[in-house]
């Protein structure tokens, strides 16, 4: 594909994009509902946060990008970047859709084209990540592209698919509600949590051994319960939501939750999480509740700045929706999860 710079003049000054599939657009405000919990941003705010924001012209050590929001084309830093600083990398890249988001959109294009212009870019971030790294990749299932460059330059150890209730039904076809993300790690020697990240699940059938106790579950006042060990199919999950406190007006956000078992499986306290398309935040802020380090680059700037506002935020805040006392729990059990709380922490909504 061409690298041929090109950009669209509209009323908000026009960004620089080093990616003919991407184009500059402006959407129209949206109107907020009173109860609407969608993270926005005031002008004050806006100008506060633009303030927090970095910008490479230079190579960069690692600690200039450490917990930073990196405002620029991706595109344009993949070689000022350090190398070997990175410890889980996570992409959530434009899907082979036509797709707006915010300022810029992605256009559609063949198998081969994606499959081209993805590789194109990935391999420049390889070398960045250390030799014990982590690569989770989103994607839909007409992405199969990805799995292909995964498997020529990295080990590919799993595809997870997860279940997005959000979407429309098909009358002439079946509804879309799952998305996947391919696991791969740069060698045999890798990090993997299977403790933290063990699913809290109603018990349906309580099996009990020879003396009548609990097997493989545990009585509780309020039902019987089992820890599960994860799975690579996720119906866990809750798409953000105009009432959810982590909600923006990014059109592709991840859930908090989603990040977070991905984060706790493959990475250590202090480990280095990377995002090259960071969207409104997601990764960098639950890195932060989490307690790794962290880096992400976003194009948009009304994202890096609601970025930033979102890590704001987690500084007096590291709940994680449906992440509690160490483990994660099924959707809507926050009544079940009240009853069993005793250390009066703020509970999750879902």
């Amino acid at each position: 594909m061409s690298s041929k710079v090109s950009y669209k003049t509209c009323k908000k000054k026009p960004l620089l994009i080093k990616d003919e599939s991407l184009l500059n657009i402006t959407l129209p405000l949206k109107k907020r509902a009173p109860r609407n919990r969608t993270i926005t941003l005031s002008s004050e705010e806006k100008e506060f946060y633009q303030d927090k924001l970095v910008k490479l012209s230079s190579s960069v050590s690692v600690e200039k990008i450490t917990n930073k929001t990196i405002h620029q084309d991706i595109f344009s830093i993949l070689d000022l970047l350090p190398t070997s600083f990175v410890d889980l990398l996570f992409i959530d890249p434009p899907y082979n859709l036509t797709k707006e988001f915010n300022s810029n959109s992605f256009r559609e294009m063949s198998s081969t084209g994606y499959k081209i212009w993805f590789e194109k870019w990935f391999v420049k971030l390889l070398p960045a990540l250390k030799s014990t790294a982590s690569v989770y990749i989103c994607g839909d299932w007409r992405s199969y592209a990805i799995q292909e460059v995964i498997e020529k330059h990295l080990i590919l150890q799993n595809r997870i698919s997860w279940e997005r209730e959000k979407g429309r039904g098909a009358k002439a076809n079946w509804k879309n509600c799952s998305e996947d993300i391919w696991f791969a790690t740069v060698s045999n020697k890798f990090t993997f949590n299977a403790d933290a990240v063990k699913l809290k699940r109603k018990v349906i059938a309580p099996y009990t051994d020879s003396n009548g106790n609990p097997k493989d579950w545990e009585k509780t006042s309020n039902g019987n319960y089992r820890l599960t060990h994860p799975s690579n199919v996720w119906t866990d999950l809750t798409i953000p939501f105009w009432s959810m406190p982590e909600n923006t007006d990014h059109s592709t956000q991840k859930p908090e939750k989603l990040l977070a078992k991905i984060i706790l499986a493959s990475s250590k306290s202090g480990d280095f999480i990377f995002d090259p398309f960071l969207g409104s935040g997601t990764t960098s802020v639950v890195a932060k509740k989490l307690g790794r380090r962290y880096a992400g680059v976003e194009i948009d700037e009304d994202y890096c700045c609601i970025t930033e506002k979102r890590l704001h935020l987690a500084e007096n805040d590291k709940t994680i929706q449906g992440y509690q006392d160490g483990v994660f729990w099924e959707r809507n059990t926050l009544q079940d999860r009240k009853k069993i709380n005793d250390h009066g922490n703020t509970l999750s909504l879902f």
